[in-house]
Parts: structure tokens; C-alpha cells; sequence
């Protein structure tokens, strides 16, 4: 018999949005110039949740201008007093979780339980370990007395707006750095509930600021003369245009680009414990993760069982309100992100891939798909070679390890990859192979502050998180 779950939702009552929010520019909200505003909607609900200053090159430029007056004082802070902020700006992230956790779900669509355990936990995290480092920067192996640089221009995605602003700011202030933030055009909120929290915690001005834009008002940060570091996490196709632009440049540049991960099974693997990595690997936050384990690759011997085993699985997911702490996926970001999916999910039964979802009712209003996976997926495939940024598995089978290596690194990406095998030499001889920044043995998608985070090829350059994710915002 199975259980089937009551509703449980968190309360939105412990989220108070406003109907509109400025730009923060100079510690305080202010209108963009010219007054022009967008809208930022709840995507399961389609229901409108703010209005949002749009940031022009103008505003971009007054931002600038204040982090680069806030960044002679900000420098010159002694680490440990720097470091005092840090702390501080964690503690309320710890206290403000729940209202930050509801405010992700609302304005991305992932689960509560995500936004909760994950994203959040993370995000203090993030604040905790770089606040540790402000006054040890001597002893980071870059040199004694490295200095900053000075402005950073960053640019964030939606997929984790929050956290990927911690990756972001920590390490840019702990080193001494004055901020410019630019956050995703749909998920603007959480970075305008984190400036009332620089504000809380007693940030001077000018050392965060965040426009809020489109793609226009990140290009137009990109390029500012001021900006003396560019820090950008999305696409690949987006990275390269960033990396023209600061060519020729004396501009520092980090890339965090997509990827096409491969999870790989061995035939000696725990196949329970497997699923469940495949399943977080691809179907955490809708698949909309760029080290997602997209392309699993599955010794052929045991390809049947594990593949029964993943599709009973899948069957138990339960897809709906984000709100809900049973649910386990939300929905897309948006329908721009939504007809990406459905085109390249559509090219994989066109091209000869077989399709599988599990039974789903999907609701009415919102974006949403149903977990999916292709089994007689070739290297040729679109759907094995474009990322797809949503709920999509591709099965690739092999015979050798040798195989599942050159499987696995063919590909233009090199972000993740995973590896299932009870044989510790193994482990460390495929990962030794693969061309992939983070290896993970028997888990998936598990990130810590400590850890370095980046890729190879065309999932970019540089390392977030770490030491090594100081030498980004340091001249070494």
C-alpha cells in the first residue's frame, strides 16, 4: 500500500513583499533613471509578485561611482574589522532563513524544502567561511599583504539567486573589494532583501550595491571602465560575449559557465543508493543546476535493473505548489526556460531517443514539466550534447571504464561529473581521467564553502569557493 501526503505548505505570511523596489545604489533605494520598471512574477502561479527598477548604463555608472568612493575606506579596514561585517551579515541570514527560503520559492519556483535545507544553510555558510579568511589573507599562499582590486562588477543567474550572490560578495568583501551586483532579470527579490541586510547589519555605504536589469544593464556594468573585476555565472553563450568584451582589458574575469555532466554507474555500485544520487544529480531544482548529471552513462550488464529501479523512482516524485515541504519539483523559472526544454525534450523523440515520464498532472496555471528521461540516446544526440537546463535525462550505456572516460569527456562542457563504484581504486582512476572541475564518488550536487567550485572547456575559468576562491578578487 502507499501513503499518499497531505498538504503541507509554509506560509507566505512571513515574507512581506512591497509592490515596488528601487535600485541600491549608495545605501539607499532609488528610481532608475529614465523611471523604467519591470515586472517579476511567481512562476508557478504566473501571479505577479513586484514591481522592479530597471537599471540603465547611467545607473550602472552611479553605482560604480559609489563603490569606487566606498572602496578607499572599505580597503583600508584592518581584515578583522572587515571580517566583524561578515559575520554579522551571516548571523541575519541565519535569522531571516525562513523568510528568505519563502521568497526563493515564490520568485524562482524550486521547492521550499530546497530553498530550506539547501540554498539557504549554504548561503550563511558562504558568509561564515570568507569572514573567517578577511584577517588571514597573509596566509592564503597568494603573498604577504595581497591587495584588493577594487570594484567588482557581478552578474548572477536565476537558478540560485541567493546563494550564487554569496559566491559572489563573500569573498569580494572579505578581500577588501567594493560591489556592484547585478541579479537575473526574473529573480530579482532575495538580492534586494540582501541589501536591507547590508543595511541591517550596519554596512557602510557604497560597498554592495545591486541593479536590477536585464541583460542590457549587465553589459553595461561589463564594460564600465570602473569595474575592475568582472564575475559572471550563467550561459556559456553569454560568458564568451563577456570574455570579448573585457578583451584587451586590464579587467580580472571569472567564468561559471553551463555544463552537460555525466553521472557514471559501475556494475559493482550500490544501485539504491545510486538512484538517489541520479535523482538529485538531475531533478534537484528541476534540473535547472549547470553541474546537473544530465547524461548518465550506466554499465551495459546493469542497465535494465538500474533503469527499472530510476523509473519506479520517479514514479514517487511529487511534482506542485513549491510551497508545499512535500513537493519535489517546483517549477521551471519561466517560459522562456520552459519552451528551451519542451524544443530540445521535442528533438529527442524526433531524432530517435525513446521518451519516458512517469504519470504527472501538471497544473494549470505556471510553468511546468514532468521529470523525463531518453533511453536509446546516442553521442550524436542534441539532448546528449546541449544543455538543457531542466528535468531530462539522458541514458548512454558502456562496456570499460576506458569507455565511460572517453563517453564522459566527450563533450564541450567540463564542469561535473559523478561517479557510483564500491572500488576505491577505481573511484580515484576514472576521476583522475575525467575533464571536469568537480568529481563527486557515490553523491551528487553536494557543495560545501571550503570546496573549490569551476569548470573546464567551455563551462569557463577561475574557481569559486575556498582559498582558491580569494585569488579572483586579489592582486596576486
Amino acid at each position: 500500500m502507499s501513503f499518499t501526503y497531505a498538504p503541507a505548505p509554509e506560509s507566505r505570511s512571513v515574507v512581506d513583499i512591497a509592490p515596488s523596489y528601487g535600485l541600491f545604489i549608495d545605501g539607499e533605494f532609488t528610481e532608475a533613471t529614465g523611471g523604467k520598471v519591470f515586472k517579476t512574477v511567481s512562476p508557478s502561479s504566473e501571479e505577479v509578485l513586484s514591481e522592479v527598477a530597471h537599471g540603465s548604463a547611467e545607473d550602472v555608472d552611479r553605482a560604480v561611482k559609489a563603490a569606487r568612493k566606498a572602496f578607499e575606506k572599505w580597503s583600508a579596514l584592518p581584515g578583522s574589522e572587515r571580517a566583524k561585517y561578515l559575520f554579522r551579515i551571516a548571523r541575519i541570514i541565519q535569522e531571516r532563513s525562513r523568510e528568505l527560503a519563502v521568497l526563493e520559492t515564490l520568485d524562482n519556483g524550486k521547492p521550499i524544502k530546497e530553498t530550506r535545507d539547501a540554498d539557504l544553510p549554504l548561503v550563511a555558510a558562504h558568509f561564515f567561511y570568507y569572514a573567517g579568511w578577511a584577517d588571514k589573507l597573509d596566509h592564503a599562499g597568494y603573498g604577504a599583504n595581497p591587495r584588493p582590486l577594487g570594484v567588482a562588477g557581478q552578474v548572477i543567474p536565476w537558478n540560485f539567486p541567493l546563494l550564487m550572490l554569496a559566491w559572489k560578495i563573500a569573498p569580494a568583501l572579505a578581500t577588501g573589494n567594493t560591489v556592484v551586483l547585478k541579479p537575473a532579470e526574473t529573480t530579482p527579490l532575495s538580492a534586494l532583501f540582501f541589501a536591507d541586510i547590508c543595511r541591517q547589519a550596519g554596512l557602510p555605504k557604497g560597498v554592495v550595491n545591486i541593479v536590477t536589469g536585464d541583460g542590457t544593464t549587465g553589459a553595461a556594468l561589463v564594460a564600465h571602465e570602473g569595474v575592475n573585476k568582472v564575475a559572471f555565472t550563467g550561459s556559456t553563450a553569454v560568458g564568451k560575449a563577456i570574455a570579448r568584451t573585457v578583451a584587451g582589458s586590464d579587467k580580472k574575469l571569472t567564468l561559471e559557465l553551463g555544463g552537460k555532466g555525466a553521472n557514471i554507474v559501475f556494475d559493482d555500485a550500490p544501485i539504491d543508493q545510486a538512484v538517489e544520487g541520479i535523482v538529485q544529480g538531475i531533478f534537484f531544482n528541476q534540473g535547472q543546476v549547470c553541474c546537473a548529471g544530465s547524461r548518465l552513462l550506466v554499465q551495459e550488464s546493469i542497465q535494465d535493473e538500474l533503469l527499472d529501479s530510476l523509473k519506479r523512482r520517479l514514479s514517487t516524485l511529487r511534482l506542485g505548489d513549491p510551497l508545499d515541504k512535500n513537493t519535489d519539483i517546483g517549477a521551471i523559472n519561466s517560459a522562456e526556460q520552459l519552451a528551451r526544454i519542451t524544443e530540445l525534450a521535442d528533438s529527442g523523440e524526433a531524432e530517435g531517443a525513446e521518451r519516458w515520464a512517469p504519470a504527472c498532472e501538471l497544473p494549470e496555471a505556471g510553468y511546468w514539466f514532468a521529470p523525463t528521461l531518453f533511453t536509446n540516446v546516442t553521442q550524436a544526440h542534441r539532448i546528449a550534447r546541449e544543455e538543457i537546463f531542466g528535468p531530462v535525462l539522458s541514458v548512454l550505456s558502456f562496456r570499460t571504464p576506458a569507455e565511460a572516460v572517453a563517453k564522459a569527456n566527450n563533450s564541450q562542457y567540463g564542469l561535473s561529473a559523478g561517479i557510483w563504484t564500491e572500488k576505491g581504486s577505481r573511484m580515484l582512476a576514472v576521476a583522475s581521467k575525467l575533464r571536469a572541475g568537480v568529481v563527486w564518488a557515490n553523491t551528487f550536487n553536494k557543495f560545501d564553502p571550503t570546496s573549490p567550485f569551476g569548470g573546464f572547456k567551455e563551462s569557463g575559468f577561475g574557481r569559486e569557493g575556498g582559498r582558491h576562491g580569494l585569488e579572483a578578487y586579489l592582486d596576486v
